[in-house]
Order: C-alpha cells, then sequence, then structure tokens
C-alpha cells in the first residue's frame, strides 16, 4: 500500500527555490527535516543523527568546534548513508496529487546515489554481479514512470510495488496494491465501513466528548498536539479533498470548518450526528472523493477495524498512544499489529559476498574488508564496543587525558604527538610558574605602592595642617620654618616612593610580558591549540563513528531496503536466510 495523503516533506526552514531536492538529515542546518514521501538509503545506512547532545556528551568541546570550523559541525552530525526528497516549493501537496513529473530526476538521482554507494561495499569477483543487479534495479525504476507527464507519485510508486516486492524476493509474486485515498474514501456509499467506526465515535453526540477526552489523554506528555491546538470543535481526523489540500476538521453545531491551507466551510442546516450527515454533507459540497484519514495515533485504530498492520520491530512510535486511546474508548473490535522481528545482519552468516565497508565503519570494525560471515559475528560486538568508547570519552575531557588516551590506543602519530603535546605543556607550566612568581612580586610592590600613597596623602595632610597652624597669616618663627621645610621634605619622599614603587611594578609588568610575548612561547601556545584542535576533530570524529556502526547500524537493520538484498548477493541467500530465521507475533491493539 501507499500511504498517499501526507503533505510531501518541506524544510524546516522554509527555504528553497521551488524545486525538489535530496538533502541529507543532519542535527544543525536540516534539523526537523522528516521525509514523507521519498527517502533512501545506501546500505547500512540509516536515518540516525549524531545530535549535539552525543557530541557534547561525548566531550567535545562544540564551540571550539564551531569557531575554528564553521560547517563541521554540519558534516559531523549529518545521518550516514541516507537522504530525504523535499519540495521547496510555497504551495503545499499532498502525495496523492504530487505529480511524478517535475520529481523524477530527483527521485531517480537520489535512488542512483543510493545504489552507487552501495556498489561501494561491495567487494571481490561478485561486483561484476551485483553491477548487472544494480542497472536491473534502474530499469525497474525508469520502467514504471512511463508516461511521467501524466501520472501522480502516488501512482508511480503503486506501478513499482510488485517489482520491487519481486525483485527481493527473486520471483513474481501476485500482489494486490492500494492506496490510503483509495482506502479511506470517504462518501455516503463508503461511510458505514467498519474502518470508520473509530470516526464514529468522535461524530455521534452521545460518544463525542468521551472521544475527545480520550484522545487528549492519550497523548497528554508527548509533542503530539492535543484537540485544542486545531481550534473550537476538532477532532483527531483530516479531510482530504481533490485539488484542494487535507486539513483539520472541526464539526461545529451548524457548519463544518476544514482547515486546509486556505480553510473551506460547509454549512449545515442541523447539527451533524452521525457518519451519514457528515458524509452527505462532505459529499454535496465536494464530491464523491474526498479520503478522511486519522492523524498519527488514530490512523492505526482505522484501519486495523478490517485489515492487519505488518510492523518491523519498533516500527511506529504511535501505537502506544493508539493502544491506551483504544482501552479508554473500549468496544473496538481492532486486529492485532503482526510485528515482525529480523536480524539481517546476523543473516549474512550465510553470504559469501566480501564486503568493502563504508568510510565510518573501518576504524570500529578494524578492517577495510570482510566476508559476509565476519560481518554477521562482529557486528553486535562491534555495537558494544562502540558504546562503551562513547562512555569512555565522556571521562577524557581534559585534552591532555584525551591525547593520552589516543597515543595508548596505538591510533595515527598520537604517541609521537603525546611527546610534543608534554613537552610544550612542560614549557608553559614553567612559564606559568614564572608568571606566577611576578605576580606575586607585583601584588607585594602594588600594595607597598598603595601604602606610599597613603604616606604621601599624610604627609600633604601634616604640611597643610602646619601651614595654618604656624605660618598662614602669622609671622612664622625660624623652629616654624624649619618644620615646614621637614615637612616638604616628607612630602617630596613620599613623593619619591610612590613613583618608585610605580617603576617597579611596570618594571615587573614588562617583565611578565617579555615571558608571554616571546617568539618560542607564542610559537608553542599556536602548536598547543594546534594539536588541540587536532585533537578534538578526532574525538568528533570518534564520536560520529561510534554512533553510525552502534545506534545506526542497528536502526539500519531494524528497516533495511528490500533492494540491498539481492543487490549484495545475488543468489538470494540472504533474503532467504532472513525470510527464514524471522521471528513473527501479534500484539494487541486494544
Amino acid at each position: 500500500g501507499v500511504h498517499d495523503t501526507d503533505y510531501f516533506a518541506k524544510l524546516p526552514s522554509g527555504r528553497g527555490d521551488g524545486r525538489y531536492r535530496a538533502f541529507p538529515h543532519n542535527d544543525t542546518s536540516t534539523k526537523g527535516l522528516w521525509s514523507a514521501a521519498g527517502e533512501f538509503s545506501a546500505l547500512f545506512g540509516s536515518e540516525t543523527i549524531v545530535t549535539r547532545d552525543a557530541l557534547l556528551s561525548a566531550g567535545l568541546k562544540l564551540s571550539k568546534i564551531t569557531r575554528e570550523r564553521p560547517g563541521a559541525v554540519d558534516e559531523a552530525t549529518e545521518a550516514w548513508g541516507w537522504r530525504g526528497i523535499v519540495s521547496t516549493a510555497a504551495e503545499a501537496r499532498i502525495v496523492a496529487e504530487t505529480p511524478l513529473g517535475p520529481l523524477f530526476q530527483v527521485l531517480n538521482d537520489t535512488l542512483n546515489w543510493a545504489i552507487d554507494e552501495s556498489l561501494e561495499s561491495v567487494a571481490g569477483d561478485q561486483k561484476s554481479r551485483s553491477q548487472d543487479v544494480a542497472d536491473q534495479l534502474r530499469s525497474i525504476a525508469c520502467d514504471a514512470s512511463e508516461p511521467r507527464v501524466s501520472i501522480s507519485l502516488s501512482n508511480y510508486y503503486r506501478t513499482l510495488l510488485p517489482s520491487v516486492y519481486g525483485f527481493a524476493a527473486g520471483e513474481k509474486l501476485e500482489l494486490e496494491t492500494s492506496t490510503t485515498t483509495e482506502l479511506l474514501k470517504f462518501n455516503s456509499k463508503t461511510c458505514k465501513r467498519p474502518r470508520f467506526e473509530l470516526l464514529g465515535r468522535f461524530v455521534e453526540p452521545a460518544t463525542r466528548q468521551q472521544a475527545c477526552q480520550a484522545y487528549n489523554a492519550a497523548i497528554a506528555g508527548t509533542e503530539i498536539y492535543p484537540l485544542d491546538r486545531f481550534g473550537s470543535w476538532s477532532i483527531p481526523f483530516d479531510l482530504i479533498i481533490p485539488g484542494r489540500g487535507r486539513g483539520s476538521i472541526r464539526i461545529a453545531p451548524k457548519a463544518i470548518v476544514v482547515m486546509t491551507p486556505t480553510p473551506l466551510f460547509i454549512s449545515t442546516k442541523k447539527p451533524i450526528t452521525s457518519l451519514n450527515d457528515l458524509a452527505d454533507s462532505i459529499e454535496r459540497k465536494f464530491g464523491p472523493d474526498c479520503a478522511i484519514v486519522g492523524k498519527a495515533v488514530t490512523l492505526i485504530g482505522m484501519l486495523a477495524r478490517e485489515f492487519v498492520f505488518i510492523f518491523h520491530e519498533g516500527a511506529s512510535s504511535y501505537v502506544k498512544h493508539s493502544r491506551k486511546l483504544h482501552d479508554l474508548l473500549g468496544g473496538l473490535a481492532l486486529n492485532p499489529i503482526l510485528r515482525i522481528r529480523y536480524e539481517p545482519w546476523d543473516c549474512l552468516d550465510k553470504c559469501c559476498a566480501w564486503i568493502r565497508l563504508p568510510e565510518p565503519f573501518r576504524g570500529p570494525f578494524g578492517v577495510e574488508e570482510l566476508r559476509g560471515q565476519g560481518f554477521a559475528n562482529r557486528w553486535r560486538q562491534v555495537g558494544e564496543e562502540q558504546t562503551q568508547l562513547l562512555a569512555k570519552l565522556k571521562e577524557l575531557r581534559r585534552p591532555l587525558d584525551f591525547i593520552r588516551y589516543l597515543a595508548d590506543a596505538g591510533m595515527g602519530s598520537w604517541n609521537t604527538l603525546i611527546l610534543e603535546y608534554e613537552g610544550i605543556h612542560a614549557q608553559l607550566d614553567q612559564l606559568n610558574l614564572g608568571i606566577l612568581q611576578i605576580k606575586e612580586q607585583k601584588k607585594a610592590v602594588a600594595k607597598q605602592w598603595k601604602a606610599a600613597k597613603r604616606a604621601r596623602v599624610d604627609a600633604e595632610l601634616e604640611k597643610g595642617r602646619h601651614w595654618r597652624e604656624q605660618i598662614f597669616e602669622r609671622l612664622p618663627t625660624p623652629e616654624a620654618l624649619a618644620e615646614r621645610q621637614r615637612l616638604a621634605d616628607l612630602v617630596h619622599k613620599a613623593i619619591d616612593q610612590v613613583r618608585e614603587r610605580k617603576l617597579e611594578w611596570q618594571r615587573l609588568q614588562a617583565q611578565q610580558d617579555a615571558l608571554v610575548s616571546g617568539p618560542d612561547i607564542l610559537k608553542a601556545h599556536v602548536r598547543r591549540r594546534d594539536l588541540e584542535l587536532e585533537a578534538e576533530l578526532k574525538r568528533m570524529k570518534l564520536i560520529r563513528d561510534a554512533v553510525i556502526s552502534s545506534k545506526g547500524l542497528e536502526k539500519a537493520g531494524h528497516r533495511p531496503a528490500a533492494w540491498w538484498f539481492p543487490l549484495l548477493c545475488p543468489d538470494g541467500t540472504w533474503f532467504a536466510e532472513t525470510v527464514c530465521r524471522a521471528n513473527y507475533s501479534l500484539e494487541p491493539l486494544a
């Protein structure tokens, strides 16, 4: 099935030139990107960003990196091996109404990027066979696109489905395909289908208040909007109107408001009290081809009434909230989820292919090439080791400690660089000791300087007092004149003391400045900063590789692209083994 009722993805910033483009996902410039209709992963890749929090938690001095290497954090946080197609046009369209023509080139280019990246991971004499398989996949993608001018993205994907399933399985399969717009078409003829039973709880007056309260309770404490965020009388369902877009439904006493990009209104002579009323009103205004789709939490309960969702382990973070809603409402007869757990990386032990590891995996695995069995045997251990590495890096926050760790680990030339760094540290430590001694001398001189200034003030005051009492408007005695001269000498002496202390302090300051600004010292500071930046860049790469080869690789195994199987293992053994070892379980939705 094709879920074709979502809007086509847009950049969080909303910027663009009106065209379709492929973007990576990172934690900076494309933070918040969500690709609803066109995402591609190369072999071992996934939409697992290396978050800024992960970098900071592992001790990276992020401010230093952003200051010295603008843009480096974009690359460091980027999800490896993933691209998502977004629309940069101002106009918003759902997938069902997105024409393939303007989009096909970027879709095809991005698929080719993913294929070419994956072929780089195929080593040995089987690469030519993998290349043939890749060419077959490229042909499937192109053949399904004809005629491009007249078909929608939704129909293109629907046409692709049987071919891609057969391509992965290695045999032709009999499949029925559908779309959300088809399954959830809502009119006077379809409104009584069981799939709209949950919608009825939010429409009929007897259950509407309870249903809205249950919905808000089910999503409480999450980032999902409660109903009042969509406006008065809102229900957690959207109406899809051909040519007009998608919008939340608000059922007022005598009107229906649809919050499409330009809100649309349906006047009703009386309140809506049933699904029939709602269907008649919508069909009368917009025709019989509208669809009603539940928002994330209610969509599962709509379709599970008649169909079975097949989810891989961990799929859909909304399930727990949907289940809570169903329990609060009660009385819903829902099919369980068929949950499938498969481990494609473990099943590579039956694949004879040689794998040339992508660059982020080479350090963690310790090799550049290995056979499928070697990958299967080691990927879990590598993931655990890299998780432990992240915890270790968190403890090594001082540059000196981290550089020593790199040297002890025998990484690159750090066993030599640590000697240089420690030598610079010793040199600068000696400098700091000399500066500390000068600062202590400056402190003592400053104290003397301050005392000398107080002594001068005292001498000036005493001289003035003597002038007023013994000389001013008097005939001074020889003794008074002699005393005045003595006091004047004290003032001059105090002035000399102040000048001497000041000159002494300035001499010490000049000595300190000479120490810190000497060419050897300046050179040492520059070299230390360079080594510390080199170390931080190394730390950033270690963190990135650790996240990609642990969490990222695990996520890639949860949702592998179907075409990875025949591309890496053309004889079908990897796919067959993955199917054979899969575990299946039923998960109740209420």
